[in-house]
């Protein structure tokens, strides 16, 4: 892959940011707000597999109109494959050719949080699901457990429970039951659900107080 090679130094010096990055947002009371836009997989092209996988290339070394979805679609196969570093590079491209404020942006970066959760890389995916946040002004309903899911994985207990305190206040029907955790969070894996329970748990025996 020819055109990752100007990239890998853009991986380090997202590694060197990433701490500024970590810092958490002041929790907020309410988190109401859809995020449909920004909180959902990145597609070019239906399906999955090396005839798709190949597909996306073409789109990318075309530099077609969607080339873009195309590189996000493609840097979450590879990371999905093990193949963590190539993704790495490729979600760092993408990124640093997106302007700011690109609407494309935040989408990315909650993408990437994801990837790098599943690769064991917590606290680096709070600092991109962080910068999903940066700058907008809506409160999104994924902001809660996904933050507390994060935290709780790079062992920032107090943190976590704080956030999960929040998802309880929003809608207290939803988040006072894990047994609804399936339904809300269809998109997780069991463990992740789990790991949820276990914040869950803690929230419940000692719940913040507000605020």
């Amino acid at each position: 892959m020819t055109y990752l090679r100007p990239v890998f130094g853009l991986v380090m010096l997202l590694l060197a940011s990433t701490a500024y990055a970590q810092r958490m947002p002041t929790v907020a009371e309410f988190y109401f707000d859809d995020d449909a836009r920004v909180a959902t997989p990145i597609v070019a092209i239906a399906g999955e597999g090396d005839e798709v996988h190949g597909r996306l290339l073409q789109l990318i070394d075309r530099n077609a109109r969607n080339a873009d979805q195309a590189r996000a679609q493609l840097a979450r196969a590879l990371m999905r494959s093990g193949r963590e570093e190539t993704g790495r590079a490729m979600y760092t491209q993408l990124l640093a050719g997106l302007a700011a404020r690109a609407p494309m942006r935040s989408s990315v970066h909650w993408n990437y949080g994801w990837d790098l959760y599943r690769a064991g890389n917590a606290d680096e995916a709070l600092a991109q699901w962080v910068l999903a946040l940066d700058g907008r002004l809506v409160k999104p309903s994924w902001t809660p457990p996904t933050l507390a899911l994060g935290l709780w994985r790079a062992d920032r207990r107090d943190e976590a429970v704080q956030w999960y305190a929040a998802a309880v206040r929003t809608e207290p029907q939803a988040w006072s039951d894990p047994a609804r955790f399936p339904q809300l969070l269809p998109d997780w894996t069991d463990a992740e659900r789990a790991t949820l329970t276990q914040v869950f748990t803690a929230w419940r025996a000692k719940p913040p107080a507000w605020p």
